[in-house]
């Protein structure tokens, strides 16, 4: 028994950044709706709405390779073989990077 909430509690240690980071962005918005809500102008608050579902689409854009690679790596670990968790941290940061190089080409048409 002592084992099993050993291991509850590791789990549960290494889930605190990732609760963490799925509060970040609703938070974001609400902060930013609670500002402009202030201003004169309710254009304002709707572009802000617009704006948070942008950033919220392109955000969980780029995390489902967060959330892809989290298994794998997790996988990789337990294995105790640092290689591949080497490989999987590089393969992701290549599709980010190739990700965020074609949001760039497709930006301008947004505009």
């Amino acid at each position: 028994m002592l084992k099993t909430e050993s291991i509850n509690k590791q789990i549960f240690r290494l889930s605190i950044p990732n609760i963490i980071s799925n509060f970040s962005v609703p938070l974001l918005g609400a902060v930013d709706t609670a500002l402009m809500g202030r201003l004169d102008n309710k254009l304002y608050l709707g572009a802000l709405g617009l704006g948070s579902i942008m950033f919220s689409f392109i955000y969980w854009g780029f995390g489902f390779i967060r959330m892809a690679s989290t298994g794998l790596t997790a996988q990789a670990y337990g294995e105790d073989n640092p290689k591949a968790c080497g490989l999987l941290l590089q393969q992701s940061i290549c599709l980010n990077r190739a990700n965020y190089i074609a949001d760039l080409d497709y930006a301008p048409q947004l505009t």
